[in-house]
């Protein structure tokens, strides 16, 4: 096994040290960045959290980058949700006390489900999320009487990458890929020529979630496996490999 590493910069640290110390070859190429976005500081949606009786948190980089808006500074009177055990974790280290969603299903379906999220008649709730992030959450909250509001912190792009990237790989025998979104699947699809096609679907996909499972199965990839989340537990898990 060599194992393809995409996570934007700076997230695939924990995954390569363990596959480090058990001696498994791998390679770092993140298939996605991660900005902040343009209104970051928009008063309406700062307002909103401000004022939010409920705070769901999507992801680490939507709490890295509204810890950089806050100065730290999280407001005590919201009740803070997480949807995966990495973005409670994220809460945690800044003295944020959250609920985060059950440990056999770290995702968004997951979440709603907790006991919290079910009679919000007449609560605000703001979503702390990216650009372009799924609406799933937020007409479920809606649909139990909640006020929604999105405030989005950041945004994310495809690097500037080429497809002698994914010869590379190829030429280097990576035979396992992580993807921890949709949008970094998309984005190796885009990226590998069509004539690496049968090499890229032979390869063994992590995927962290039923439906970008769905997605990888209806782009022809043979081998995937739903870590059924994304957090680095779960991924090395997937990959058969202790921390």
């Amino acid at each position: 096994m060599k194992v393809l590493l995409t996570r934007p910069e700076g997230r695939n640290q924990f995954v390569a040290k363990a596959l480090t110390q058990q001696q498994v070859p791998y390679c770092i190429t993140p298939l996605l960045a991660v900005t902040a976005t343009n209104d970051i500081n928009d008063p309406i949606a700062l307002g909103s959290f401000r004022n939010a009786d409920i705070v769901i948190f999507i992801s680490t980089n939507a709490v890295d980058y509204a810890a950089q808006a806050l100065n730290n500074q999280f407001p005590n009177h919201p009740r803070y949700f997480a949807v995966g055990r990495a973005t409670y974790l994220a809460l945690k280290a800044l003295n944020v006390d959250a609920l985060e969603a059950p440990q056999d299903c770290q995702q968004t379906e997951g979440l709603l489900t907790l006991s919290a999220l079910q009679d919000l008649v007449g609560k605000n709730v703001t979503i702390v999320r990216g650009i372009g992030g799924r609406e799933a959450l937020a007409e479920q909250l809606r649909q139990r009487g909640a006020n929604v509001h999105y405030w989005q912190v950041y945004q994310r792009v495809a690097p500037s990458l080429t497809p002698a990237v994914a010869a590379q790989w190829q030429q280097d025998k990576i035979d396992t890929i992580v993807v921890t979104s949709g949008e970094i699947l998309a984005n190796l699809i885009k990226l590998v020529p069509k004539e690496l096609f049968a090499w890229l679907h032979a390869c063994h996909i992590i995927v962290p979630s039923d439906r970008v499972y769905d997605q990888a199965i209806n782009a022809g990839f043979n081998r995937v496996t739903n870590a059924k989340a994304a957090n680095n537990d779960a991924v090395l898990k997937a990959l058969g490999i202790s921390a």
